[in-house]
């Protein structure tokens, strides 16, 4: 099985920079966005062999997420059932025979770190939600997770330990979550592989001096560990400020 998790930075944007021509040419079985930027009835996509589902935020033009998969689920949920977190079009779960599928885009602790309190606890709500759905059926949870954990996920640790992204507080979540049983699969594959990133500034001509950051994750319960193959990140892939990122199973 093959997923593709990107954040897409405004679906109508990309797809004006080829999103369908990359969504035909990868074949993923399960193919989710973020940031789509979106309500519904703004976008009529033809995806032939796809089941899609739409998570749209309340504020129009703001965030949400996308899930299209080949495999009909048993069940789809929207949110983590926390009114205060499920406003904005976040997240979206996929039931299946042998395991949850979830994408997720977090919020983003903004400048001055004015957003990072409420960041906390939606880190804390997130993790609890996603250790029930694990506490039935192993869980593989994608998306931009607007944290890069250690230095090796960004071009200056240095200059960026206390800006939205990499401070303290938000990567000792992460750790949390994965002592909580989950596996960074791209560090499980790649553990000392630098320059792999996933989202750069529009500014600074930062892209092409390869100035980016790691913040787009699949992570997979540790139950599911003898059925990981690879993980990868498509560096390559234009259309966005962040480039699609891979995991595959068996």
């Amino acid at each position: 099985m093959k997923f593709i998790s990107w954040n897409v930075n405004g679906l109508r944007a990309c797809v004006g920079k080829g999103f369908l021509d990359y969504f035909k040419s990868v074949d993923a079985d399960i193919l989710c966005l973020q940031e789509t930027k979106l309500q519904e009835g703004q976008i009529d996509l033809e995806l032939e062999g796809y089941h899609q589902y739409w998570n749209y935020a309340v504020k129009k033009g703001y965030s949400g997420t996308a899930i299209f998969t080949k495999q009909e689920p048993l069940s789809v949920a929207y949110g983590i059932n926390i009114e205060e977190h499920d406003n904005e079009g976040r997240v979206i779960t996929l039931e299946f025979e042998d395991f949850h599928f979830v994408t997720v885009y977090t919020p983003n602790s903004q400048s001055e770190l004015k957003r990072l309190e409420y960041r906390m606890k939606w880190e804390d709500d997130f993790r609890n939600y996603l250790l029930a759905l694990d506490e039935k059926k192993p869980v593989v949870v994608c998306g931009d997770l607007n944290v890069a954990h250690n230095d090796i996920d960004l071009k200056n640790p240095k200059t960026n330990r206390k800006n939205a992204g990499f401070t303290n507080e938000e990567r000792g979540k992460f750790t949390e979550l994965l002592d909580a049983g989950f596996i960074d699969t791209y560090r499980y594959f790649n553990p000392d592989k630098e320059g792999a990133y996933s989202w750069w500034s529009y500014r600074f001509s930062a892209r092409a001096k390869n100035a980016g950051w790691r913040i787009d994750y699949f992570c997979a319960s540790k139950k599911l560990e003898d059925r990981l193959v690879s993980a990868d990140i498509h560096s390559e892939i234009l259309g966005s400020d962040h480039c699609p990122v891979e995991l595959v199973m068996r």
